[in-house]
């Protein structure tokens, strides 16, 4: 039989990560509530467990597991729909929450969700054999939407992220070409709206809107 490895996440209270979970369409196959309160959620070949602690707190939690599936894009839309069915919108910031689906440089597409508990799930699927980090760009903005990228959506650091973005757009002696302007203005409006930033989300995407981009250039864009 072959090996198989389980993660036993904490939380302070069951409830509300059994009703995340199942929103995504887990099943509960298992719950223990005395005199240590314990739960198992399954769908599919993914299998979590959950231990509640009075005293834990979720938004300090560092706690993360990994999920590699061969159908990231199916699991992405599934887990999508049963969050807004089951809470009529997809949160994105806060706890819980879901991230975007994207490339990584490192040979993977994934995507990240945080339960209530405060724990990470990383879903991906390998696009690659290379699990290294591919080699961040030289050119000024290009490594800045690359470690951008890499602090929103693989560190789960919005706010680090919109500190590189800020940064490089505040550069004088610089210019980005008009498409990075248009993909670091995009991205700041992403993360602005993970951080709950409606103003600077809204501006980031005033100023991408009125950018004067060539047929060729929207083109690529796209």
């Amino acid at each position: 039989m072959p090996e198989k490895t389980i993660p036993i996440l904490p939380c302070r209270t069951l409830p509300p990560v059994l009703e995340f979970y199942t929103a995504l369409g887990f099943e509960v196959t298992y719950q223990q509530r005395s005199p240590n309160p314990y739960a198992v959620v399954e769908h599919g070949g993914i299998e979590l467990q959950f231990f509640a602690m009075k005293h834990y707190e979720p938004t300090d939690s560092i706690s993360t597991c990994y999920v590699l599936t061969d159908d990231v894009d199916g699991l992405y839309q599934a887990f999508r729909a049963g969050l807004k069915a089951a809470y009529g919108r997809i949160p994105t910031r806060g706890l819980p929450r879901v991230g975007p689906l994207k490339d990584m440089s490192y040979g993977v597409r994934q995507f990240l969700m945080t339960d209530p508990g405060g724990n990470c799930v990383r879903v991906g699927q390998r696009t690659g054999e290379d699990r290294h980090h591919g080699p961040a760009p030289e050119e000024t903005f290009a490594r800045a939407l690359h470690h951008a990228s890499l602090l929103a959506d693989s560190k789960g650091d919005a706010a680090g992220a919109a500190k590189v973005v800020d940064r490089v757009l505040r550069l004088t002696d610089e210019t980005p070409t008009r498409i990075q302007l248009l993909q670091l203005l995009v991205l700041r409006a992403d993360i602005a709206g993970r951080l709950g930033d409606e103003e600077t989300t809204a501006t980031a995407l005033a100023r991408a809107v009125a950018l004067d981009l060539t047929e060729a250039e929207r083109e690529q864009a796209r």
